[in-house]
C-alpha cells in the first residue's frame, strides 16, 4: 500500500470533478459558468457558487467530456479553460470533438474517445470509454458513440465515471469485462414525468443507482448529478438513508475531498508513552477485528517510552511516528498520527483502551462510513482495577443507549473515530493541554457537524494512576475547558459541596448494588478529583516548559 493510492478531488458540481494523480491533474465535465441558465432557460440558475474560473485553470491536463449537453460540455467553460492550461488535452465522443474543434482548440489537442485502452500520455494513467445510455445507447454510421463514460486505470486501480446514463445491459457488460472496479462515480438524477415535461432527460434512480453499484461490484459509490439545478436536486439525506436501508455492500461518497484507491479503510492512531503494560492487549484486540472488506493501519505517536511499548508496537506492525518532550502536546501529536494516516476514517484509541469485541471498529467506523456522523465515539467500561467513582464517571458518560447523532459537543478520543474530511477542516488545537476532543467537536458542532455516541463500540478503559496522577489528569482537563467553555467557573465551596455529594451518592450506590468498596479509594478519587478541577478553573497563566511536563509527563 502507498500513499498514491489516495486521490485528491474536488467536486465541482453537477457531474463535474477534479482528481489529482500523481503528475497529473484530469478534470472531468467541468462546468464552471452560469450558462445553462444564460443559453437554455432562465430559471435554471446555479444552486452552487462557481467553485474557481476557468481562466483560473492551469493545472489541467487532461479534460474528459463524456456528451455534449453544455452542464457537462459548456461553451463558457472550456475554451477559457483550454487557454489557461495550454499542456491540456480533451477526450470525448465524437460530437464533443467536432463542438471543441468549433470552439477554437486544435486538432492536436483533441482525442477521440474510444472503447480500447488508451494512455494519457506517460503519466501512467489508462483510459476506456464505456458506453452510455443517455436516455438510449447512439452511435453514428462509424459505430461512434454520442455519449460515454470512462474508466481510468491508476496504480492497478480501476475507477469508473459513468456520465449521464440509464441502466443497459450492454453497459453492464463492458464494465464486466474491465473488472475489477474499485470506485464509481454515478448519477443520481432520477428521470420523471415532471423533469421530461422541461426537457430534463433525467438517469438513474438512488435505488437503480445502488444497484448498478452492486451489480458492477465496486467497492465504493461516489453520487453525483444531484447537486446543481432545483429541478434536477437530489436530497442528500435521502441519497443516505436509502444507502443505510439498503445496505449494498459498498461505501457511500458524496462530496469527497479524496478517494482512497486502497483497501485501508481506517487508520487507527494510539498515543503513547510507556504503554507496554496494556498495548498488547490493544494490539491483540484490534488485529482481531472483524471487518466488512476493507482493513485498517495502526500508527503509534510515542513521546518518549522507555519500556517496551515500541518493541510490541514493533512485532505488531505497527506504523511508528515519534514527537519530542518539546513537542509535545495531546492536539499536535493526534495532528501528526493523521498526517500520516491513508485510511479516510481516523480512528482514536488509547494504549490502554482494550476494545471488548471484534466488532468494536466496524461499528464505530459504520456511522461515518455511511455519512450519518462526522466524528463518532464509542463507550467506556472500567477495568477491573478501576476505582469505583472513576466508574461511576463513566456510567454518567457512556451511557447504554446511542445518540445518533446526538445534542451537544461531548466527545473522547481514548475511543473515537473522525472522518478525514472533518480532520483537514478543523485539526486538532495543539496548545490545549487536553480536552481536544471536544475543542474539535465543538467548533464541528457550530458549522452543523454532526457527533454521534455509539454505545455498541466499547473498550475497557484502565487508568493506572496514583492519586498525584488523578488529580494533575482533571487540572489540566479544566485548564483546557477554561479555554473552550469560559463562562464556567468553579468556585472553593461549589467544590466542597461537589467532593461530598459525589462521595455520598458514590457510597450509597455501592451500599444498594451490594457492591465491596473502599471507603477511603472512594474519597480520595473524589477530593483529587474535584480539587484538581477547581485548581485548574483558576489557572489563567502562560504555562511554562517546566509545567508543562507535569500535566503531559505526571510521574
Amino acid at each position: 500500500m502507498t500513499a498514491s493510492l489516495r486521490v485528491p478531488v474536488q467536486m465541482l458540481g453537477q457531474s463535474g470533478c477534479r482528481l489529482g494523480f500523481a503528475g497529473c491533474t484530469v478534470y472531468v465535465d467541468p462546468y464552471l459558468s452560469n450558462s445553462v441558465q444564460e443559453l437554455d432557460a432562465p430559471d435554471l440558475d446555479r444552486l452552487l457558487p462557481i467553485p474557481i474560473l476557468p481562466e483560473e485553470v492551469r493545472d489541467a491536463d487532461w479534460v474528459l467530456i463524456t456528451h455534449a449537453h453544455i452542464d457537462h460540455c459548456d461553451p463558457h467553460t472550456l475554451p477559457k479553460l483550454a487557454a489557461a492550461s495550454p499542456q491540456a488535452r480533451f477526450v470525448g465522443p465524437a460530437p464533443v470533438i467536432q463542438l471543441l474543434a468549433e470552439w477554437g482548440i486544435a486538432d492536436d489537442r483533441l482525442l477521440l474517445a474510444e472503447e480500447t485502452w488508451q494512455a494519457l500520455g506517460a503519466t501512467g494513467l489508462r483510459l476506456h470509454a464505456i458506453p452510455a445510455a443517455h436516455p438510449e445507447l447512439v452511435r453514428d454510421k462509424a459505430g461512434n458513440l454520442a455519449c460515454v463514460g470512462f474508466v481510468l486505470e491508476y496504480a492497478g486501480q480501476r475507477l469508473y465515471v459513468a456520465g449521464d446514463t440509464m441502466v443497459k445491459q450492454e453497459i453492464i457488460d463492458a464494465l464486466a469485462r474491465l473488472a475489477p472496479l474499485h470506485t464509481a462515480f454515478l448519477p443520481v438524477n432520477e428521470h420523471n414525468f415532471f423533469r421530461g415535461r422541461r426537457g430534463i432527460i433525467g438517469n438513474m434512480s438512488i435505488r437503480e443507482a445502488f444497484q448498478f453499484g452492486q451489480e458492477i461490484g465496486v467497492r465504493q459509490v461516489v453520487a453525483v448529478h444531484w447537486d446543481m439545478f432545483s429541478i434536477n436536486a437530489v436530497d442528500p439525506d435521502e441519497i443516505r438513508l436509502l444507502h443505510q436501508k439498503l445496505n449494498p455492500g459498498f461505501d457511500l461518497l458524496l462530496r469527497p475531498t479524496s478517494i482512497n484507491l486502497g483497501k485501508v479503510r481506517a487508520s487507527i492512531i494510539i498515543r503513547t508513552l510507556n504503554e507496554a503494560r496494556h498495548l498488547e492487549s490493544v494490539l491483540q484486540s484490534i488485529a482481531s477485528q472483524t471487518l466488512n472488506d476493507w482493513s485498517h493501519e495502526v500508527i503509534l505517536v510515542d513521546s518518549g517510552s522507555t519500556d517496551d511499548t515500541l518493541q510490541i508496537a514493533e512485532r505488531y506492525g505497527c506504523r511508528i511516528q515519534h514527537i519530542t518532550r518539546e513537542e509535545f502536546s495531546f492536539g499536535r501529536s493526534l495532528n501528526r498520527g493523521c498526517e500520516a494516516a491513508m485510511g479516510d476514517i481516523l480512528v482514536f484509541i488509547s494504549g490502554h483502551c482494550v476494545p471488548t469485541d471484534a466488532h468494536w471498529l466496524q461499528t464505530l467506523c459504520q456511522p461515518i462510513l455511511e455519512q450519518r456522523a462526522d466524528y463518532a465515539y464509542g463507550k467506556q467500561l472500567g477495568g477491573e482495577q478501576s476505582h469505583f467513582s472513576e466508574k461511576r464517571i463513566f456510567a454518567k458518560y457512556f451511557p447504554a443507549i446511542s445518540a445518533l447523532p446526538q445534542a451537544g459537543f461531548f466527545c473522547n478520543n481514548a475511543n473515537a473515530a473522525l472522518s478525514r474530511k472533518a480532520w483537514q477542516q478543523y485539526r486538532f488545537d495543539e496548545d490545549l493541554t487536553g480536552l481536544e476532543d471536544m475543542d474539535l467537536a465543538q467548533r464541528l458542532t457550530r458549522d452543523h457537524g454532526r457527533v454521534g455516541y455509539i454505545a455498541e463500540a466499547a473498550v475497557y478503559h484502565h487508568h493506572d494512576e496514583n492519586w498525584p496522577q488523578v488529580r494533575r489528569r482533571f487540572e489540566r482537563e479544566a485548564i483546557a475547558l477554561q479555554r473552550i467553555m469560559p463562562q464556567l467557573h468553579v468556585g472553593l465551596l461549589d467544590t466542597v459541596r461537589y467532593i461530598l455529594s459525589s462521595f455520598f451518592k458514590d457510597v450509597r450506590q455501592a451500599w444498594r448494588g451490594g457492591i465491596k468498596i473502599s471507603i477511603l479509594d472512594v474519597f480520595c478519587y473524589r477530593l483529587n478529583q474535584y480539587w484538581g478541577a477547581y485548581k485548574g478553573n483558576h489557572e489563567h497563566r502562560r504555562m511554562s516548559r517546566a509545567e508543562k511536563e507535569k500535566y503531559f509527563y505526571p510521574q
